[in-house]
Order: C-alpha cells, then structure tokens, then sequence
C-alpha cells in the first residue's frame, strides 16, 4: 500500500489534478470550495494499471497554510509535485521542494500543469528547462516531468504510468511490529463515534487490537478498520487508515497524536538531531532560537540547542537539541522541519538520531558530537552498538526495532558483535535479531559488575556475621526487574562473581569471621546449649546473651536451627531429635506431642515447637492429636 503527496505553489492545479486522476476531488471543505483554494489537507485514491490502490494527499500550496501542508507530506512514499505551465516557479514551488528535500521524500514525479495554456512547443521546453535547473541537487532531480492538462486529459495517462514506475522502484514499508499512526483527521459518524485516519507506519493493525493515544495516554479498542473507504480486518503498514476507536471522545483527540499498541512507544520532549539549515534565508539560525517543529503530523514549539557552535550560517548543517513545549512521538530516523514562528519562514530541518537522549548535554562536549556523528554516519554495528549502550540491559528484537535498520543488515552485524564480545547475551537460547532474549554491551556488562561489586562489598561491611544476601534483597538493592535480575545473577554465577549457598548470595572471598572476643561469647553460649540440649535457652536468651548479629549468624552457618519464634537447637541435637522421630516412625504409626516430650525428657513448648517445625518443611502431617508421616 502506497501514498503519493502532492506539492506546489497554490493555484497550480493540484487538487484538480488530482480530481482528474481519481474521480474524488480532495477539497471536503465548504470554504475551499467556495474560495477554489486547498487550506487543509485533502484526500484521495485510485487503482494503478497493476492493480494496486494507492492513497493521495493533497496539501495546501499557499503560504498561509504551509503548516497544513506539512502535517501531511511526512508520511509519503512520493511526491506528485506540480509546477503549471503558465506561471513555471514560484515562491511556494522552491519552499515546497526545500520541504520535500529536507524530508528526503525518496521519490517523485513532476506534473507539469495547464499544459493547454501553452502558447507553443517552445514555450513549454523553456518551463521543463527552468523546472530541471530548480530541481538540480535535490531528492527530485532525476523524477520524470510529464506535461498534463486537467481539462482536457492530455498527458494524464503518461502522468500514471510515470508514477506507476516511480512506485515500483521504492521498497515496500517495513512491517517492525510496532505500528504508529500519526493522527491527521479526527471526526464523528453517528453511530459509529470517535475516528481518526493517518497513514500507518512502523506495523500493522487488527480490528480489536486495544490501542493507545500519545501523548496522554488515552486508552481504547479498535473497533473498525477502513482503507479507501473499504473495510478491512487488518491494516498494513503504509495504508491511508481510518480507524473506528471505541472508548473515548473525538473531543480528546487532537491532530499530531498518534495511535499505537500500549506500552510500545515513549513521548519525549528532548530530542538529539541532525540539522541543515536552508541556504537561501537571510538570518543564521543562533542558540536557545525559539522555533516551531514540524514532526509527522505534529506541530510543538520548541527551543534551539546548538551544539558545537553558537551560530548556524544559512546552507550549514549542525547538531541540535530540541527542548519541547509539549511531548511528542518519534523514533530514530524520522525525518523532521522547523519554522520560524515569525515572520514564518521554514529554516529548514533534518533527522531524529536519538529521541529519548539522557540529558541536557554541554553544549562543546566533544564526546557528544562524536557521538552523534556516529549515529548518522555509522555502520550497523556501531548504530547497534549504540542502541543498546542507550538501552542498558534489553531485548534483542526491542533494541534492533529501534534502529530501523533492515534485517538483511541487522544479522550479519548483530552475529559479529556476539563474536567480538562486544555484546554479552544474558539468556540462554540462540540470539538472533528476532529473538526476544536480553543482551548488553561489554561496557554495561562490566559497569553492572562493578555495581554488584561495590553492593555486595557495602554490605558484607555493615553485616560482616551475615552469610550472604537474600536474593530479594540484593535485586531491591541493584533496583532491577525480576527478569534482568535473574538474567544477570545467571551469568555472575556463572563468572564466579558470585557464589550461592542456600538462599545466600556472597561475594567469593568473602567468609564470616568472629573476633576472638564473640568467639568467647558462641562458646559460653554453646556450653549452655550442651547442658541442656532438649531443653536448651530460648531464642531471646540466646539473643541476649551474644547479640542478635551473632545470633542470625550462627543460625545463617547452620550451627543453630531456630524451629519456631521461641526455640532453637543446636544443630547436633535438632539432628539427633529429628532421627529419633524417624526411628519411631519405623515402628509405630503415629506420634503424639507427650510421647515425644517424654522420650527425649523436655517439656511441651519444645516438643511442640519442634514436631510444627517438621509438620511445616512437610515431613510430618498433623491429625487430631497425632502425627503421621506425610
């Protein structure tokens, strides 16, 4: 499914055109039709020769509603850009094509209109001539230009084969699962509700598919599908889309938001870009400018970073940070204009490189330019590369999606960088750019450890008599999800930097040591516990008498076992109370709570104690007043 988006200066005869070409004339409103001017965007179709429909959007060509027109050519796969006869170019030709090369529209064809209004062969060569000079440099340069009238049909039939051709060539738009429709249209049929239409990027859609609105974060269900005003049961990227929302109101949506899966895209109001600014203006473009940025269908005020100079000099390129007014949804590689609010004039525009940068950068960090330079300039390993140092620790699929690279390029690089080691898989399993398993950079990987390192180490010097850290706790400590946490702790076990025991995690050096001075208070505690051992202290005596820390460490070593919040044996006798029970069993069904006091001479709050202890780890079962194994 593709979309062509005319261009040109007003009252060149492109809504007519398009009207000639398809049946449907894109001018839906009554001041448009009253005044015969385009001021919002209009729509259309048709059915090429081959068969397939492609969607039309017809964008304004006066200066006054430049902005409009903008909101409707950053989703479209060429350009129908037209230039009429009896004027040739015009101021809002040059500004439309500034767009359109700014945009890196990556085709097109030039229509040359009112072909019938040519007073002679030669004059319509000399308008062709005028028109290729203007074109020379630019994304158009080497587009077709076909002479049509409108009125009479002339050249129409060459004017479709010519885009037929151009189509042909573009590949087809990407499928990366991750579908986002930048809402151009919003309105209302009874009975129907809330609908909005844009064309479909990045994924496809279903009917019944839950969706949600960004910004804001309004949440709804698809309820119905049209393409062309056909209903369709999936939408496919790059389709003009209509999309029925059940579940919010018209009046919460407005143009420039953009629908989506949940959870799969974040707003951002910093974005890091690479801009040229346009060489023909009169005024350099200077730091913490004011300026309007135009984003797929959105329009955000927003200021001017500049980084690396103070001032860009018309025809120069630069890197920026944008501070926005209001949030807004992009990826990598979305192409994108800024105006001057006023007097309004188009600067000029670029590309996204990283919508979602970590800070406000200082503005002469050379470490920062390069790194953008990289982003723009680099290969798929080091576009890879830096995706996931941006990510940390995080899907393979997710981060690759981002870089909008296509699979015949992500695979190679994506094997060679496992290869290198300069990316760490954390899952087991085949990694592929598909798969969904969790990788990171060797840099990440190695600052991770260093983490865990200093963590554990922080607390082995506070708890110095605890064994180890409880895995819950340590995973609270480092702030990690459970997934990336057990991920992580795999592979740290596997790389002996950690070692596990029990439910313990401890660095591998490290070993519980008693001063010689808690070494006399374990051993006072333990004459007590060999004196009476069925009836030995109580868990607060014994606290009392060693200090809690002590204590939990002799109960983490194993050399106590605490069966109940009371009572607590030493491990040689909770040992030996446990084979007896086991003996008994060998020749006696049940187990009551005084034949077991008065075998082994204690009292009932131990005994007790003890045998809900084996009913609670699952060796003994509890019926009336016996005990069975279970």
């Amino acid at each position: 499914m593709r979309v062509i988006g005319t261009a040109g200066h007003v009252d060149h005869g492109k809504s007519t055109l398009v009207a000639a070409l398809t049946g449907i004339h894109p001018d839906r409103l009554k001041e448009e039709q009253e005044r015969e001017m385009t001021i919002d965007l209009g729509f259309a179709w048709m059915t090429l020769p081959s068969g397939e429909a492609v969607g039309i959007v017809d964008v304004p060509g006066h200066r006054d509603f430049i902005e409009n027109m903008l909101a409707g050519v950053g989703g479209i796969d060429a350009a129908l850009f037209v230039v009429a006869v009896d004027e040739g170019i015009m101021p809002q030709t040059r500004e439309h094509l500034a767009i359109l090369d700014l945009l890196q529209i990556p085709a097109g064809v030039i229509a040359l209109t009112k072909a019938d209004l040519a007073p002679d062969a030669e004059w319509l060569e000399w308008v062709r001539a005028d028109v290729q000079n203007t074109l020379r440099g630019t994304v158009l340069e080497n587009a077709p230009i076909v002479p049509v009238s409108a009125r009479t049909g002339e050249g129409l039939p060459h004017l479709i084969t010519a885009l037929e051709a151009c189509l042909a060539q573009q590949p087809p738009r990407p499928d990366l699962k991750r579908p986002r429709l930048p809402i151009d249209r919003v309105f209302t049929i009874s009975g129907f509700g809330t609908i909005v239409t844009g064309t479909l990027l990045d994924g496809s859609f279903r009917v019944g598919d839950e969706v949600e609105i960004l910004p804001g974060g309004l949440r709804g269900r698809i309820r119905g599908l049209q393409t062309h005003k056909m209903k369709e049961q999936i939408a496919v990227p790059g389709s003009r889309t209509a999309i029925n929302i059940s579940g919010v109101n018209m009046e919460e949506i407005r143009r420039g938001q953009v629908v989506t899966h949940p959870g799969t895209y974040q707003p951002s109001q910093v974005l890091d870009v690479h801009f040229r600014l346009l060489p023909d203006l009169e005024l350099p473009l200077r730091h913490s400018s004011e300026v309007k940025l135009f984003l797929g269908s959105s329009e955000v005020i927003a200021r001017v970073r500049l980084l690396g100079n103070d001032v860009l000099n018309p025809g120069e390129e630069g890197w920026l940070q944008l501070v926005l007014r209001e949030p807004v949804v992009t990826v990598r590689g979305d192409r994108y204009i800024l105006r001057r609010p006023s007097p309004a004039e188009t600067l000029g525009g670029g590309e996204v490189l990283d919508p979602h940068p970590a800070k406000l950068y200082r503005r002469f960090d050379e470490t920062v330019l390069q790194r953008l330079h990289a982003l723009r300039e680099g290969n798929p390993a080091e576009i890879i590369l830096e995706a996931f140092q941006r990510a940390g620790i995080a899907s393979v699929r997710e981060t690759l999606t981002r870089t909008r690279l296509g699979a015949e390029r992500l695979a190679p690089a994506l094997q060679d960088l496992f290869d290198q080691k300069a990316l760490i898989g954390l899952e087991e399993g085949a990694y592929s750019p598909e798969c969904d398993l969790l990788a990171a950079t060797q840099e990440h990987w190695q600052n991770e450890c260093n983490r865990l390192r200093k963590e554990m180490q922080a607390f082995h010097a506070r708890f110095p008599l605890r064994r180890g850290i409880p895995r819950e706790e340590l995973k609270s400590r480092l702030k990690m999800s459970a997934r990336v946490f057990n991920a992580c702790l795999r592979r740290w076990l596997q790389e002996g930097h950690l070692r596990e025991e029990a439910s313990f995690l401890a660095l591998p050096e490290f070993q519980v040591r008693f001063s010689p001075q808690q070494q006399t208070l374990i051993a006072g505690l333990m004459n007590r516990f060999a004196s009476a051992p069925f009836t030995p202290p109580s868990v607060k005596e014994a606290q009392a008498e060693v200090g809690e820390e002590i204590y939990q460490a002799l109960v983490e070593s194993g050399r106590l076992v605490q069966v109940s919040p009371e009572v607590v044996f030493r491990k040689e006798d909770y040992d030996a109370m446990l084979d007896w029970v086991k003996r008994h069993f060998q020749h006696s069904p049940t187990l009551t709570v005084i034949e077991f006091r008065d075998a082994l001479n204690t009292t009932r709050k131990y005994a007790l104690g003890f045998l809900e202890h084996l009913d609670a780890i699952g060796i003994t079962v509890r019926e009336g007043d016996f005990r069975k194994l279970r």
